[in-house]
């Protein structure tokens, strides 16, 4: 046992398991390790509960904005026409939907034409967003043609409009009802511009997932945007679905080229970036936060192995006596820290993982114990708390605790492995 003693042995094990079963009469820590298991579980359950749930939000949150927006808007610039009017219509949208479907990596191109009008229904009056679009294009919308939930028929698209459910609570209509659509930007006659009232059957409801969507989107035929918005044989504007979003910054070059001269880009991360980005900083910041909180928890460890050394004085010095090394004192007191951070953390991730797993169980007891209202989606955007468990976050909180419950436990255990017999039994 002089020094030729292989690193934890089976003896070391035996002695540091027997001083964490220890009662406290026999000169145990039992307090304190259990406080410490508990402050490590908590704070690794904390670390994995927070990233996942941050990993869910941000995964939705891009997923509504790639499932039912163009990743790339192509618009024009503004030019004057024959009569002196500015107009950022796209005259050629065809001939500049086949240039756009080539580029490599293009899957889908839409004309469409957008305005901005009140609907009008039961006496209740909301301001939607027209989005005219042909019922082959919006089949090619993953939230639009395969929504968290719908109603109708999309097939009929053609024979009337498509609104998000939000605009159908907010005017109390169903299928089959009646929409009106009113534009300030109606006919022109002789005493000046007339509002446009038109009356459309709704044979399609949605929920897309995201409250502002649902709440002011209405679907219209093409053909019939064009007519109603003035807009006879133009686009305002093209819609490009590509098969890797996030590269979309590599094909800019391309997408102009295709667009022409006039042609102007804004893509998905020009209308989300500074979310997005906010989003960075949260996460950043939460992930500080958080391995702070394991830190203070993996600081117990120490409080608990200073005690635990005190009290085991009198253990260290006869086993000194009797030939057992400083490395294998070092290493008694370094498995009886390090057993307490490991436990702890597999605690914490199956705590963790069950919480990511069951996230909407517990929310809807929470929401029910609080009398409903705790997730409000016209502040969070989207209906429910999301979250995503990822094997990346699972394996930076168990780095995180394991690393910091290893480090904090060396330095008690060094100060016992140091300690000198003769003192340690001087009063004995």
């Amino acid at each position: 046992m002089t020094g030729h003693t292989p690193p934890f042995a089976a003896f070391e094990w035996m002695i540091a398991l027997r001083y964490l079963r220890a009662r406290r009469a026999e000169g145990g820590v039992s307090a304190m390790t259990i406080i410490s298991f508990l402050g490590i579980m908590l704070a690794v359950f904390a670390l994995i509960a927070t990233l996942s749930v941050r990993s869910g939000f941000r995964a939705e949150f891009v997923d509504t904005i790639l499932g039912a927006n163009a990743h790339v808007t192509i618009y024009s610039s503004v030019h004057v026409d024959d009569s002196g009017r500015t107009s950022r219509v796209i005259e050629d949208y065809e001939d500049m939907a086949e240039r756009l479907a080539a580029v490599r990596g293009v899957t889908r191109v839409a004309p469409l034409i957008r305005g901005q009008v009140m609907a009008s229904a039961h006496g209740r009056n909301t301001g939607v967003e027209v989005f005219g679009i042909s019922k082959e294009n919006l089949l090619t919308i993953p939230r639009i043609a395969d929504p968290e939930q719908a109603l109708g028929d999309i097939s009929r698209f053609g024979e009337g409009v498509a609104i998000g459910s939000g605009v159908a609570r907010e005017l109390n209509i169903s299928l089959g009802d009646s929409i009106r659509v009113i534009s300030p930007d109606g006919a022109r006659t002789a005493f000046g511009t007339s509002p446009r009232i038109s009356a459309y059957e709704v044979v399609y409801i949605f929920t897309a997932g995201r409250y502002d969507i649902d709440r002011t989107r209405l679907y219209m035929p093409f053909e019939e945007a064009q007519t109603y918005f003035n807009r006879d044989g133009v686009a305002d504007e093209m819609e490009v679905m590509v098969t890797n979003p996030d590269q979309i910054d590599s094909m800019r070059s391309d997408l102009l080229r295709a667009g022409g001269e006039r042609a102007m880009l804004w893509t998905w991360r020009d209308s989300a970036g500074a979310f997005l980005r906010a989003l960075d900083v949260e996460d950043n910041v939460m992930f500080v936060i958080l391995s702070i909180l394991v830190l203070i928890a993996a600081m117990n460890i120490i409080s608990g192995l200073i005690m635990l050394v005190k009290n085991k004085g009198r253990d260290i010095g006869i086993l000194r006596t009797m030939g057992l090394s400083e490395g294998s004192v070092l290493r008694v007191f370094f498995i009886c820290g390090a057993s307490v951070g490991v436990l702890g953390t597999i605690a914490g991730v199956i705590l963790g993982c069950l919480f990511a797993l069951y996230i909407d169980q517990i929310f809807s007891l929470v929401n029910y114990l609080s009398g409903g209202g705790v997730w409000d989606p016209s502040i969070r955007g989207i209906y429910n708390l999301p979250a995503e468990l990822r094997l990346v976050d699972v394996l930076k909180a168990v780095g995180l605790s394991l690393s910091l419950s290893f480090i904090v436990t060396i330095f008690p255990a060094r100060r016992a492995a140091r300690m000198n017999p003769v003192e340690a039994l001087r009063y004995e």
